[in-house]
């Protein structure tokens, strides 16, 4: 599978007024991890502003160091950015980022929401995810790479989906909507889905970015299980934090009504559709 340049800039060309953090693209057929290409164009000496885009890694990875399967036939994206935020702000970079995709691609026709804290998910199933790494110097981040692999035309697991073959039913069907995205296309709209969530996040706060992030979480009124006691998950702050609404119980393990669960405390499942 051969990823054209020429399309991707016709693609990004069409909205060059509104797309211009990210001023060069550098294409690869494989790497051992955009992410890890990133941070090397960066010790190169490249300024923040660019993205890495590669359709194999041979060396992916997730969120706590797992590794992510990245066949060939996936897209797998890196932006590299310069930030200001503290370094315990770092996640709002992600849900940015997270906010940002999904809305783009919901403006085409394509319902991705989130799943909370980086997953996209399309009817139920996991279409792609995002990694955030930072540079950190004196409690502030002083560069950002948000990693970002998206399902095209890969084999999936159970759980998730690969988008070409979803638009393929969705114009097989009488009730799509929708527009065929290219993979050129698509990742066009990754990255303006960045832009579009960092732009939000740095000129409107981060209180609107949440507003918005939610409105598009999976897991909005999601019943989970928190030292064997039930709560419902009903909002997510500024730290990334999922805020969960305990039911009230005698059990002396419930304290507060309200508790914080840091991403990576607790695994939420795929709800499909049907």
């Amino acid at each position: 599978m051969e990823f054209n340049r020429q399309k991707l800039e016709l693609a990004l060309e069409e909205r060059r007024n509104y797309t211009n953090i990210f001023s060069s693209i550098h294409i690869f057929d494989t790497v051992s991890s955009t992410n890890t290409t990133a941070w090397e164009l960066l010790k190169q000496g490249i300024k923040p502003g660019f993205a890495v885009i590669a359709t194999t890694q041979t060396s992916g990875r997730g969120q706590w160091g797992r590794q992510w399967n990245s066949p060939k036939g996936g897209l797998y994206l890196s932006a590299a950015l310069n930030s200001h935020l503290e370094v315990n702000h770092g996640y709002q970079l992600t849900l940015a980022s997270a906010w940002g995709i999904a809305q783009e691609l919901q403006d085409c026709g394509i319902f991705v929401e989130i799943k909370w804290p980086n997953d996209l998910v399309l009817d139920g199933y996991k279409l792609g995810g995002i990694l955030t790494e930072t540079k950190v110097k004196k409690a502030l981040i002083t560069q950002a790479v948000i990693g970002v692999g998206i399902n095209w035309e890969n084999p999936t697991p159970e759980t998730g989906i690969n988008l070409k073959t979803w638009q393929t039913n969705q114009n097989n069907s009488s009730l799509n909507n929708s527009s065929f995205v290219s993979l050129e296309e698509l990742a066009a709209k990754i990255i303006q889905g960045i832009e579009f969530g960092i732009r939000c996040l740095e000129q409107e706060g981060v209180d609107i970015l949440l507003s918005r992030y939610v409105r598009l979480l999976v897991n909005i009124g999601e019943k989970v299980y928190v030292n064997n006691n039930p709560g419902t998950i009903i909002g997510v702050n500024p730290s990334g934090s999922l805020h969960v609404r305990m039911e009230s119980s005698n059990s002396e393990s419930v304290t507060t009504p309200y508790i914080d669960l840091q991403p990576g405390t607790i695994s939420l499942g795929y709800r499909k559709t049907s």
